[in-house]
């Protein structure tokens, strides 16, 4: 990409609040920036804030839009971003390796590869896959399902023993499966269990890097694909 664009990194000077105050005022930053929407049309799929806590204490926020970014790129934007960092704290030349290609290079591959005939076969196969599949998953619950879908929701973190956690690795490596696999049919049965339907549909993603030249490229590869 020959064309580079300049972001304008923001600054909050919060060192004016009290010493215990100013983490929590801090992290009420990075929650209103990740909130703060995007307008594609106008603005950079990135934003970056500076605030500054104490004279040698910053925290840099980091905003980016999921159709430029997913999981896997956050990693190399870590590592590359760390490494220049560090390049530039010691006076050390930066040293990153050349990539081979650039994600409008993929996405124009992309485009040329996905159409007529070769689009026209994956259609035909989702289609043929998912014909008869329930739209909706009749999960018994305690309150009606709202008209329109609002995406409001909470998590519920769970962790497993180490011990079970051993027993699931060995028993998916006596059947010859991925421990993904098996946890993904235990899923799958409790959900039977709850609605009472033999078809269930689960999404799950996929990183969709099939080219070694895709595994070094900061960009939106994930694929959701249905189970």
């Amino acid at each position: 990409v020959s064309n580079v664009h300049k972001i304008k990194l923001g600054f909050a000077d919060i060192n004016g609040l009290p010493e215990s105050e100013r983490e929590d005022e801090a992290r009420r930053l990075a929650v209103a920036e990740v909130q703060r929407p995007f307008d594609l049309n106008r603005d950079y799929p990135l934003r970056a804030v500076l605030v500054r806590l104490e004279d040698d204490d910053h925290w840099l926020l980091l905003t980016m839009h999921h159709i430029v970014s997913d999981g896997w790129s956050l990693g190399i934007f870590t590592r590359e971003f760390s490494k220049i960092y560090e390049a530039l704290a010691t006076n050390d030349e930066i040293s990153l390796s050349e990539l081979p290609i650039q994600y409008p290079d993929f996405a124009e591959w992309q485009r040329e590869w996905l159409q007529g005939e070769v689009l026209d076969e994956h259609l035909d196969y989702w289609l043929k896959s998912l014909a008869g599949s329930p739209a909706l998953l009749k999960l018994p619950t305690d309150r009606p399902r709202p008209a329109q879908q609002s995406f409001k929701g909470a998590n519920v973190a769970s962790k497993l023993s180490p011990q079970l956690s051993r027993s699931l690795v060995e028993f998916s490596h006596r059947q010859g499966v991925t421990l993904f696999m098996t946890t993904l049919a235990a899923f799958k049965t409790l959900l039977r269990r709850y609605c009472a339907s033999e078809d269930v549909v689960v999404g799950t993603d996929v990183a969709g890097r099939d080219h070694v030249e895709t595994e070094g490229l900061i960009g939106f590869f994930v694929n959701t694909l249905v189970l």
